[in-house]
């Protein structure tokens, strides 16, 4: 699992750099559009950083539930 993960990781951030490595940087745009429009990268890893902490809240919340602890 661990071998696994860190595959992954060098993976996205071989992806990261080349997404990032030209002038545009986080500004480059989509090749398809989205909502009528095309959206940069920086509007992607925002959006990511959302849902990943929306889920985790969840997650959060289901265990609070279930062994009645809070993250004071």
């Amino acid at each position: 699992v661990a071998e696994r993960k860190e595959m992954i990781d060098e993976d996205v951030d071989a992806i990261l750099d080349e997404l990032c490595a030209g002038p545009e940087g986080l500004d480059r745009l989509s090749v398809r559009e989205v909502r009528g429009g095309r959206v940069n990268v920086r509007l992607v890893l925002v959006h990511l950083l959302e849902e990943y902490a929306r889920h985790a809240g969840h997650a959060d919340l289901l265990r609070e539930a279930v062994d009645g602890a809070t993250g004071d």
